[in-house]
């Protein structure tokens, strides 16, 4: 019998790979000749760069890169140097996780450490980079990223800008005469999930400025610079990437991906389930089991549990979800296309002794969907 682990993580306390292990301890426990294919999957946000690493055997390595007010950090990225493929998340770098609360105004900060990380992987010798763009601390349009691939932004009369969110308007023009890598010979896919336009109410100061720090006052600015910006970037590009969906993206950094670095924007699920070969993996199972930390609403509307759900009922195959808080209807667990639900929680607890016994919860409940599942396969 061949049972698929194909888990998100449970954020804040296991990893996808972690929750796939114990899922897997618990189905041996029951039934030690199953043959179990551990497949951690993400959903182009937080730990994505590690899960496609795991998925094309490489290795995370570290660089000392700039934060987003420009202090020394460190971040990580995945290396496969058999597929020459450099796997990033734009937060590692210049994520909102890396500031306190008083440090977060998005009319400061800037990803220049994200393009460092992507200056480090063409060192390594990357021909392709995998993004994702997800939990920045940026509105910049990208401007700080292309800064440190050797763009520069010059105001009228020719000074170099500082490439933070409060600068845009000063922008005149761009220099691209002394870069750092040749964009015709990288290939760049962005993990995007989101599809704002690069500025009006729908767009990235709007929608995710507030989020960020910005008060009402430095929304209007932010968004008056990426309009500003989008013309520079009209005249020098010849490309108008304004209302192109997802250019909106981690505060503009969709639109800058597009034009700096050529790339290509891609459902973060979708890309995630293409490198890890998930389609492929489902041929001839009999069970899917898939999980993350709270089934609710908001899992209703997201995608990766439902494309899961989605790909594995057009061969047939049932899927179970294992949770630490089930907070969905029977109706709603259905239209989800899940045959089974459960929270792994065993007794009344804190949730920080929930998070430390997820491990020993997913190996019990894991024993328990297996029983029930051979008992309705007699």
């Amino acid at each position: 019998m061949k049972i698929i682990v194909a888990p998100d993580k449970f954020k804040g306390s296991l990893s996808a790979g972690q929750v796939a292990q114990a899922i897997t301890e618990g189905l041996l426990l029951c039934h030690p000749a199953l043959e179990v294919t551990q497949l951690p999957l993400a959903d182009g946000g937080e730990g994505t760069a590690e899960i496609l690493t795991y998925h094309a055997r490489g290795e995370m390595r570290s660089a000392t890169v700039s934060d987003p007010l420009g202090r020394p950090t460190q971040a990580r990225f995945g290396w496969s140097g058999a597929q020459k493929t450099a796997f990033i998340e734009m937060a590692e770098a210049s994520g909102l996780f890396l500031l306190a609360e008083p440090e977060r105004n998005p009319l400061l900060t800037s990803s220049f450490g994200t393009g460092e990380l992507i200056v480090r992987a063409i060192e390594n010798g990357a021909e392709q980079i995998i993004l994702g763009i997800g939990g920045s601390a940026t509105n910049d349009g990208g401007v700080g990223m292309a800064s440190a691939l050797g763009y520069r932004f010059l105001d009228e009369a020719g000074r170099e800008v500082k490439p933070i969110g409060g600068n845009l308007r000063q922008i005149s023009r761009i220099d691209d005469t002394a870069l750092v890598f040749d964009p015709a010979r990288l290939r760049v896919r962005v993990a995007c999930d989101v599809d704002n336009p690069l500025t009006g109410a729908a767009g990235a100061s709007h929608v995710y400025g507030p989020q960020k720090g910005a008060d009402a006052a430095a929304v209007q600015q932010l968004d008056a610079g990426l309009c500003h910006l989008a013309n520079v970037f009209r005249q020098h590009f010849g490309r108008d990437v304004e209302r192109v969906p997802g250019a909106g993206a981690a505060g503009g950094m969709g639109a800058g991906a597009l034009l700096f670095l050529g790339a290509k924007l891609i459902p973060g699920t979708a890309l995630v389930m293409e490198q890890t070969g998930f389609e492929q993996q489902l041929a001839g199972s009999d069970l899917l089991i898939t999980g993350e930390g709270k089934l609710d609403q908001q899992t209703r509307h997201g995608k990766l549990i439902r494309t899961i759900a989605e790909k594995a009922r057009e061969r047939d195959i049932p899927v179970a979800a294992l949770c630490g808080t089930l907070d969905l209807e029977p109706e709603a667990v259905r239209e989800l296309g899940l045959c089974f639900a459960a929270s792994i929680l065993r007794r009344p607890c804190t949730l920080a002794e929930a998070m430390e016994e997820s491990h020993a919860g997913l190996r019990s409940q894991a024993f328990n969907l297996m029983q029930l599942f051979l008992v309705g396969r007699k």
